[in-house]
Order: structure tokens, then C-alpha cells, then sequence
């Protein structure tokens, strides 16, 4: 249900349920802000949500069902100042707004971390769910710096093993301070039977699928490169991208240059992606950075095999038996990691039964949404 902004933003005319101020990068459909829809939806009414998009991209706001109180708040014009009146504008933003709880997540708003860093700032929850490209092999300096003070007290949600030890030994951060909370699948939307999406892909061979935001740390390219390697050396295949982006007119020009015209589809973004995965024969995730994708949980309860590039907790989700799948960040690495699933049907069916029994032995998304809802209500806070 949407929140009249200003009320929403003023104290003194709110009654009720808790306000939330959630201040996201961007709120294009991914998986932080994904996760979140999901969240507001599980517990409809139980908070009220006022949502600040950096970039003014609301797309994801479309995810949240009408029994969400949800407020979409225009990002303050911050651009021209320096940044410490950008932080002192921040703080008195969060001094007129009085949010309950405010959440923060990842590197891009950290300002609004730092600001509630000051004294008599409001209860703070701070996700950080991976890297972009210029973090992908190594934390920059003064990020680890900004990030020890600012979240210094507060509480600091990890989806990943990698991101908790990170967190503890680098940044510096109070262990009680940390929580650890996997990322969750919801079992029941992504599963092997339903409806398959028509990708529209004739001819021959496996369907290789993947599901991502076209961005750079995703590294399609990467993907694109191992499969014209599969093409030079016989292997017969069809490749899906779903998602949107801006490196996809990059992508496909290359997969021009590649020769894999006919081969690949570039369908786009899919507001429910269940049934592309259906479609797929393996799934493929080729990113040079990642901690807990939920694509890969998606495509385990779909009852898909998985080759994937070892980053982040990927190896500790997949199914023993996926393993040898999983590849080095190296072309060739991927393109041999993948051939063995072209080749043998058995064993796509035996690896897709296995990640689809780890997925729902230890992915059901109840657990995520409880252990947040205790957060946000101040338990173990």
C-alpha cells in the first residue's frame, strides 16, 4: 500500500508499526534488492518501508506486493557538495526523518552509514552482499578504513563465510556485532515441474542458461569466450542470457565476433525468471566476483546442474557431486568445466537431483526471512 512520503518521513504524524528507511545503491532488480521485496512481502504490514534509491532506479519497487506499506523516497540533491556537507546534509535528513531502524547496504551507501555513525544516530543494520569490479581481487585501503568506523557499532548482516571472515580480520569489526545469514530460495516458486519459458532457440544440443544483470563483474564475456571454444572443438549447445543491463549490446557484438550468432538468445529480464530456469539444460555462472548468488540457490532448487567460476561461497552451496564443475576464472577452465555436462545427459539429471536436494535441505528461505525479522525488530540487535 503505498506511504504518503512525507508522512511516512515525519515522526510525529506516524502511529503504528515501525518505520524502516532502507537506502539502496540502486534499487534495480538484483539480488539485495530482490531479497528485500521478498522480506516486505513474507511479513506485509509487520513494518512500514520507506525505500531512498541513490540512482533514482525504482524498478524493483514493481516486486513488492500491495500489502506492503512502502514509501519510494526521491535521493536528496547531495551531488554538488563536498563530502563532509554531504554527510553533515545526511545526518540532519536522518535527524528530521527519525526512522526506527535505518539499513544500509554495500559500499554505495556508506555516506548514509557514516553520517548515522555520529552521536545519537538511529538503530542501524548494515547488509554487504559482495564487491563490484574494482574490489574483486583485493579490498581497497581506504574503503577497509571508512567501513571499520562507520559500522563499528552496528550490526553488520553476511551472506557469506568469505564476508564474515572478511569482516572479522580486515575491516575489524566487534564479532557480536556480525551476524552470519545465508541467502534463501523460495522452494516452492523455483522448482523442476511448471511451465518452461519458449526461449525461442532453435537447433541443436543442451540448453546453457544464465540469469544475471549484465554488468562487468558478471563476466558474460567470459562465458561467451568458453562457449566459442566449445563451438571450435565440435561440442553442440544453445546458450540463454537472461537479464538486462549495460554491457549487453557489448555482449552481443562480441558473441558476433565470437561466431555465435544462432547459438546465443539474449531474452532480456524476466520478472519471474522461474520458468527460464525450467527451459535450462545446465546453468552457468561465469562471475569474476560473487558471495552467495541467488541465482546459483535458484538453479539448485530448480534442479539444475551448476557450472560456476569458484568465487564466493559457491563451492560450500553446490552439491559434492557438482564440484568438479566448478572452475577457475580462465576461459579455457570454464569451457572444460562445461563440456562434461554437454556430453552426458545421466549426469545433468544425477547433479540436478543433488543440488535440488541440497537446496531444500539447507536454502528454504523461511530461515533468511525469520532471522531478519528478528534484526529489524531489535532481537540480537
Amino acid at each position: 500500500m503505498p506511504l504518503d512520503t512525507t508522512a511516512a518521513l515525519s515522526r510525529g504524524a506516524r502511529s503504528g508499526p515501525p518505520m524502516v528507511l532502507h537506502v539502496f545503491p540502486s534499487f534495480a532488480v538484483g539480488g539485495a534488492q530482490v531479497r528485500f521485496a521478498a522480506l516486505a512481502n513474507r511479513f506485509q504490514a509487520r513494518w512500514r518501508h520507506a525505500v531512498l534509491a541513490l540512482d533514482s532506479d525504482e524498478a524493483c519497487a514493481e516486486r513488492i506486493g500491495p500489502g506492503v506499506p512502502l514509501a519510494m523516497i526521491p535521493p536528496p540533491e547531495l551531488g554538488g557538495l563536498a563530502m563532509a556537507r554531504r554527510i553533515w546534509r545526511i545526518r540532519a535528513l536522518l535527524r528530521e526523518w527519525q526512522p526506527d531502524v535505518l539499513v544500509t547496504g554495500n559500499w554505495g551507501s556508506m555516506e548514509w552509514a557514516v553520517a548515522n555513525a555520529l552521536p545519537a544516530g538511529v538503530r542501524h543494520l548494515h547488509t554487504e552482499d559482495g564487491f563490484g569490479p574494482e574490489e574483486a581481487e583485493a579490498q581497497l585501503r581506504r574503503r577497509v578504513l571508512a567501513r571499520r568506523w562507520a559500522l563499528r557499532n552496528s550490526t553488520v548482516i553476511l551472506p557469506s563465510t568469505r564476508l564474515l571472515r572478511l569482516a572479522r580480520e580486515e575491516w575489524r569489526l566487534p564479532g557480536d556485532a556480525l551476524r552470519y545469514i545465508p541467502n534463501g530460495v523460495d522452494i516452492a516458486r523455483f522448482r523442476p515441474d511448471g511451465p518452461a519459458a519458449a526461449l525461442g532457440l532453435p537447433g541443436e544440443g543442451p540448453l546453457i542458461g544464465t540469469v544475471a544483470a549484465l554488468r562487468p563483474e558478471k563476466a558474460l564475456d567470459r562465458l561467451l569466450r568458453a562457449c566459442a571454444i566449445l563451438r571450435q572443438t565440435g561440442s553442440a549447445f544453445r546458450l540463454a542470457v537472461v537479464g538486462e543491463g549495460p554491457e549487453r549490446g557489448a555482449l552481443e557484438r562480441l558473441a558476433v565476433e565470437l561466431g555465435l550468432q544462432g547459438r546465443v538468445h539474449f531474452a532480456g529480464a524476466m520478472p519471474d525468471p522461474a520458468s527460464a530456469y525450467r527451459a535450462f539444460d545446465i546453468f552457468a555462472l561465469s562471475s569474476s566476483t560473487e558471495q552467495m548468488p541467488f541465482a546459483v540457490l535458484e538453479a539448485m532448487a530448480s534442479g539444475l546442474p551448476v557450472t560456476a567460476t569458484d568465487v564466493g561461497d559457491v563451492r560450500a552451496m553446490l552439491a559434492p557431486e557438482n564440484l568438479p564443475h566448478v572452475s577457475a576464472l580462465d576461459d579455457v577452465a570454464f569451457a572444460a568445466a562445461l563440456r562434461p555436462l554437454l556430453e552426458g545427459r545421466d549426469r545433468r539429471r544425477t547433479l540436478g537431483q543433488a543440488n535440488h536436494a541440497k537446496a531444500l535441505r539447507d536454502f528454504d528461505q523461511e530461515a533468511m526471512f525469520q532471522a531478519y525479522a528478528a534484526l529489524i525488530d531489535g532481537g540480537g540487535a
